[in-house]
């Protein structure tokens, strides 16, 4: 038995699955909101009861908001601030009194996608969550690639390829302290503030597409923009990893424009593509987070 957390700002989700990925028991409560070792507490007493309920005992992998810092095996870059500068997964390993895995929550995406998902049976994959951010994960053989520094898939924070006159000089500020990134272009919000700037009045990216689609004098151009923008950083990673799928999650994904535009431009911007990149949807969804914690113990090895 698999046991996989999905440890997030406001909620931590449990979920256990057999060898196979068929679904035993699944629950949800909210994140202990100021204490630290009560997060740690919470997510030791929902493995305990999950191993009771089901009476047996299963591997335990964590999805993080952040990840674990090689070089001082603390948590870094976690929105949910209260884990950074903790070592989360020692601190649960030992109220567990086993080994624990912890991966950031883009890469247990991608795990998940390929282990038996969307991309499942794939070797090299590349995960994209769109929506509030851009962030990514890259699965290669069905296993995480990590890198030294653990930041690898994070090409949200990449500047926007071949940038247009116009776009350097209106290249937007990013969080991380930066201009230009493909978070600052491509997110959920970049293009919700880009049509409000135009049509005075708020939209979030879907009705942007849907109005583009009916020939909006506003958003039809804006979403253009945007396709051939979102096409030219995901050709960036192609002419890198040359991945065998691309899955898309977060809330952009839900366009299906993204499935008809994006393979046909990518490969007209990627170096000698010969074929469309497979693009394609995920398809567990907001399980695919949970799914790919308990999948960091894989298939070919038992726990």
């Amino acid at each position: 038995m698999r046991i996989g957390i999905d440890l997030g700002g406001s909620k931590i989700e449990i979920l256990a699955i057999d060898r196979e990925g068929r679904e035993l028991t699944r629950r949800r409560v909210p994140t202990p909101r100021d204490d630290y070792h009560d997060v740690i507490r919470t997510m030791r007493d929902l493995v305990l009861e999950a191993e009771g309920q089901l009476g047996r005992r299963g591997s335990v992998g964590v999805a993080i908001p952040g990840t674990i810092s090689p070089f001082t095996g603390l948590v870094k870059n976690a929105n949910a601030t209260r884990l950074n500068g903790h070592p989360l997964d020692k601190d649960l390993a030992a109220a567990l009194t086993r080994a624990v895995r912890v991966a950031n929550d883009a890469n247990c995406f991608v795990l998940s996608e390929a282990t038996d998902g969307a991309a499942a049976g794939k070797d090299v994959v590349f995960g994209i969550i769109a929506g509030t951010g851009v962030g990514g994960g890259v699965c290669v053989g069905g296993r995480v690639l990590t890198g030294a520094h653990a930041i690898a898939g994070e090409w949200g924070h990449n500047s926007l390829p071949r940038p247009s006159l116009d776009e350097v000089r209106d290249a937007p500020h990013c969080y991380c302290g930066r201009r230009g990134c493909i978070e600052a272009w491509c997110s959920g919000p970049a293009l919700a503030a880009q049509y409000a700037a135009g049509a005075g009045r708020h939209a979030d990216a879907s009705e942007i597409a849907r109005l583009a689609g009916q020939g909006d004098r506003v958003a039809a151009p804006l979403f253009e923009a945007f396709i051939d923008r979102f096409a030219r950083a995901i050709a960036g990673v192609v002419n890198i990893l040359d991945p065998d799928a691309i899955v898309l999650g977060g809330g952009l994904s839900n366009i299906d424009a993204l499935y008809r535009e994006l393979p046909k431009r990518v490969e007209n911007h990627a170096f000698s593509a010969q074929a469309p990149s497979l693009i394609v949807r995920n398809r567990h969804g907001d399980s695919s987070g949970v799914r790919g914690a308990a999948w960091l113990w894989p298939k070919d090895r038992d726990p």
